[in-house]
């Protein structure tokens, strides 16, 4: 009697011939990186003439003040970015979904943020924050809040921080969940109104279940976009990390120490210590989704 064999593609030659060149690029511009990061993070900041430091480079790192201000902001921002910003974008796709009037119009509105670049976005958000002649200031102003020193006063350099971040991270959001909305077999809502089920009810018992794989990967990604977020803090502040340092992140710490420092070793230190939390906070998230949706 012939055996049936379950397919694993991992078990096909093909598929490895096929995945060749994108794992060539990974293992020179990630893996190599990765262990280099490593090996500097225990060296002296000489790159001619390293020496053998040991965990020295984290200890400084562990102890320095402006290393906890990076994380804590970073967590902030991720805490507060991640959730706001998923929230925004199911609204949104929902009602772009629907086919309201003007569907189309919106849904290209929003994909183009994901074609601009962040540093071009960030000048006009520089504009549209300034505490002179901001149009957030105006349209406060026009109830009478305000007006508030967005970009420099340091108390409020994180709250404009996250405001940019959740409206940047939008437009990926839309695209990736209007795919898994449009996936989804119309078929099931049609059984629903059969049975006079409500709009709630369709939305709990069909799509929400439908999309918690799109959820869990959008959830991930996002997290971890916001731990790396670096980009966002460049443009928002003209190159710095806001008054004072008052918004500087994990990213923009390894930057400062690496480039403009020259502290090498204490970059690279503090680059794996980024590295490690953000992993387990990936497996730490990945294993809740996974208990979550069963």
């Amino acid at each position: 009697m012939k055996k049936f064999y379950k397919y694993r593609a991992e078990k096909t030659n093909k598929a490895w011939v096929f995945l060749l060149p994108a794992m060539i690029f990974i293992f020179i511009f990630n893996i190599i990186p990765l262990f280099r990061a490593f090996t500097m993070s225990l060296q002296s900041n000489s790159i001619l003439n390293p020496q053998f430091n040991g965990l020295s480079n984290y200890l400084l790192v562990l102890k320095d003040p402006q290393f906890h201000l990076a994380l804590k902001n970073t967590l902030k921002y991720s805490i507060f970015v991640v959730p706001f910003g998923m929230f925004l974008s199911m609204l949104l796709a929902l009602s772009i979904n629907n086919k309201i009037k003007g569907s189309e119009f919106f849904e290209s509105i929003f994909f183009i943020p994901y074609l601009t670049s962040i540093i071009a976005i960030g000048i006009v958000f520089r504009f549209l924050f300034n505490g002179t002649y901001g149009l957030v200031n105006y349209l406060l102003g026009l109830i009478n809040i305000g007006p508030f020193e967005f970009l420099n006063d340091p108390n409020m350099n994180m709250t404009t921080l996250i405001i940019f971040g959740v409206w940047s991270a939008l437009a990926f959001n839309i695209i990736i969940l209007l795919s898994g909305l449009r996936s989804i077999d119309q078929n099931y809502y049609k059984v629903a109104d059969m049975y006079g089920a409500s709009d709630s009810e369709k939305f709990w018992k069909i799509t929400m279940p439908s999309l918690i794989p799109i959820i869990t990967f959008l959830s991930i990604t996002n997290f971890i976009s916001a731990f790396k977020v670096y980009g966002q803090v460049f443009a928002l502040f003209n190159g710095k990390a806001g008054v004072g340092n008052k918004a500087v992140t994990a990213v923009f710490y390894i930057f400062n120490k690496f480039y403009v420092e020259n502290r090498y070793g204490q970059g690279m230190a503090a680059a794996v210590i980024l590295f490690l939390i953000i992993l387990l906070f990936t497996l730490f998230q990945r294993e809740v989704l996974k208990r979550l949706s069963r």
